[in-house]
């Protein structure tokens, strides 16, 4: 407040009487309400005695005097209790906006260093787990060691605040013999430059957790206001301590609630997703589906690309080409090893297994992680196909046998109960009197299982017959020319051992007593093809030209000559012309039409008039060289087998 300029007293009534003590309460009023000075009180009473004043007027000024500064006092403490009282409030309501413990404990201590004016401050918590209490907090430090210290519990005046959950304060630490001093909190205290400090202790229920303190590089006294000031922000500071705690406890066990609820969800998802998985695995089975079926049940549930491998780590027949990992036959063996689903980076492999017996694998791509429910799916999957293959080979090793039987008895040399036989095969669904081409199929002993396989499962969908004999696979298969179904046979069973394969094809045998002849006939084929050096191709009989009389048996000689030569023999049967005696001698002659003139006793020129209709009529081609070799030997049997008298054995 201003200071105001006092006026003097004024003069006395009369002897021995006097005004001034009314008017000096009205002064000392106004002081009181101006919050003048101290000294300013003394005023008054110096002019007083200054004018003579009596004793008893000078005794009445000193009363009201010392009643004038208790009132200052009393005015000074209701401000100054004021005062603390709206930082407080406004220290409770910074509290309450703090969230994070590490907020409200620097807010705690700012907060102390400015209501109490010191130098420090600073918070220790107490450690349950060491037995001490260590610095957390600091304002307005400057030592990195006194930052640091541990007070273990009755050392130092910390320790003995923790301890003993009272506050105690101290003008001057080092000559303070109240509590022990030890040399590391002393020399943590003396390089920070403090003496006076005062600790209060921050109780939460009946525990103490820390202390609070405000300190100063001087002698300080601090007083009892000052005391209960630094107690009542310490209470504070304890529930604001005690809610940030609660708060996160109770953020981190909502964390907990919602990681355990998201967990839960996901768990609820891949049982459900395993069920909708068993559900279709189910369903597929009871169909009689297959393993494509499986796959796609597992595509459905897991998303990615589902790749069927055999027992050797390659691609089943059926598969779309996709992407396999860098060794699919490892990672199948490795599988197989230890039961479970092996990852190689975006690939998943699951082995497909009948007790130790292999049987093939899943491989499924997708990017990302698989949970070890999903794996579970695809390992069950991996069941699925095992059982759905094992019904297929168990199923198609009767149905092959079946077949197999009755090709056996078909291939037997004399044939018994045609009728029989007929029966068996349409119970198999096989028709013995539609024709029906033989091929013979030479491939590696240590193929020959799988090769096997392939044939009896190309037959059975095809309507056909398979089995083995004398160490070759055998196919009777309707429908289809020789050498077409030769060419089929060799690609698909290629296909399934991986290695090729000759085929040789002969038929169509019109019935159950010719299938016999074409399968010797197939049979020979197959090796010539080989002898030929034509190992890994197919063919058949009528494919191999003239070389077809050689391996053939009972070949239709007549046949094959009016297949060379109809259009020349026609020719002369209609026209009455000799073109196949020009032919003769032409090939007699060593292709010499000026010999072959002086043969005939015709000109030249008629004999190339003649070889150009024959040109005409077989194709221009017919004198090159592999063409002219069927044309001749046509020409000799031609000759052979109209001679008068001559026989030709087929």
């Amino acid at each position: 407040m201003p200071v105001v300029a006092r006026t003097a007293a004024p003069p006395a009534d009369g002897p021995g009487r006097t005004s001034r003590v009314p008017s000096a309460a009205a002064e000392y009023l106004q002081m009181v309400l101006d919050d003048a000075a101290a000294i300013e009180y003394e005023g008054p009473l110096v002019r007083a005695r200054a004018a003579g004043a009596d004793p008893a007027t000078l005794a009445e000024l000193e009363r009201v005097r010392l009643l004038a500064l208790q009132v200052r006092a009393a005015f000074a403490a209701r401000r100054r209790r004021e005062s603390e009282l709206s930082a407080l409030f406004d220290t409770a309501s910074d509290l309450a906006t703090l969230r994070g413990v590490d907020s409200v404990l620097t807010a705690i201590v700012r907060r102390a260093r400015q209501l109490l004016g010191t130098d420090v401050s600073y918070l220790t918590l107490n450690d349950d787990a060491h037995g001490d209490t260590y610095m957390r907090v600091t304002d307005g430090s400057v030592s990195a060691r006194f930052q640091a210290l541990r007070l273990p519990m009755g050392e130092g005046l910390g320790g003995l605040v923790a301890q003993t959950a009272a506050p105690y304060a101290t003008a001057s630490y080092f000559d303070d013999a109240r509590f022990h001093h030890t040399d590391d909190i002393n020399g943590g205290v003396r390089e920070e430059g403090l003496v006076a400090i005062l600790g209060v202790p921050l109780i939460r229920g009946s525990q103490v957790i820390g202390v609070l303190y405000a300190a100063d590089r001087a002698e300080r006294t601090f007083d009892r206001s000052e005391v209960a000031l630094l107690g009542s922000l310490a209470a504070h500071a304890a529930i604001a301590l005690d809610n940030a705690r609660l708060l996160e406890e109770t953020r981190a066990a909502l964390e907990e609630l919602s990681a355990a609820t998201r967990e839960l969800r996901e768990h609820t998802e891949s049982v459900e997703r395993a069920a909708g998985a068993h559900d279709r695995f189910i369903d597929v089975v009871l169909r009689g589906g297959g393993v494509e079926g499986v796959a796609a049940a597992v595509t459905e549930a897991l998303g990615g690309r589902i790749t069927v491998l055999d027992e050797e780590g390659r691609p089943s027949p059926a598969a779309d080409g996709g992407a396999l990992p860098p060794d699919p036959a490892g990672a199948l063996a490795l599988a197989r090893s230890t039961g479970r689903t092996v990852r190689d980076g975006d690939w998943w492999t699951a082995a497909v297994t009948v007790d130790s017996d292999l049987l093939g694998g899943l491989v499924l791509q997708r990017e990302g992680d698989l949970s070890d429910a999903d794996q579970r799916i695809l390992e069950r999957a991996a069941l699925v196909t095992a059982l759905l293959l094992l019904i297929r080979r168990t199923a198609g090793e009767a149905e092959s046998r079946v077949r197999g039987e009755l090709l056996d008895e078909l291939l037997t040399v004399p044939l018994r109960d045609p009728d029989g036989l007929r029966e068996r095969a349409r119970r198999l669904g096989t028709d013995l009197d539609r024709p029906a081409s033989v091929v013979v199929v030479r491939v590696e002993e240590r193929c020959r299982g799988r090769a096997l396989a392939a044939a009896a499962h190309l037959a059975a969908t095809r309507g056909g017959l398979a089995g083995a004999r004398d160490g070759r696979v055998v196919l009777c298969l309707p429908d289809l020319a020789p050498g077409a179904a030769a060419a089929l046979v060799r690609r698909e069973v290629a296909a399934a051992v991986g290695r090729p394969v000759t085929a040789g094809g002969a038929g169509p045998a019109p019935g159950p007593a010719a299938v016999a002849g074409a399968w010797a006939e197939a049979g020979r084929c197959a090796s010539t093809l080989q002898a030929l050096g034509r190992t890994g191709e197919s063919a058949s009989a009528d494919e191999l030209g003239f070389v077809g009389l050689l391996v053939g048996e009972g070949r239709d000689v007549p046949g094959f000559v009016q297949a060379t030569l109809a259009p020349v023999l026609d020719y002369d049967a209609r026209r009455g012309t000799d073109l196949v005696a020009t032919l003769r001698a032409w090939f007699d002659t060593g292709g010499s039409p000026a010999r072959a003139a002086e043969v005939l006793n015709v000109h030249v020129n008629t004999v190339t008039q003649r070889l150009d209709r024959v040109g005409r009529l077989l194709g221009r081609d017919w004198s090159a060289p592999e063409r002219a070799l069927e044309v001749q030997l046509a020409l000799r049997l031609h000759r052979l087998t109209t001679a008068e008298g001559a026989a030709v054995s087929p």
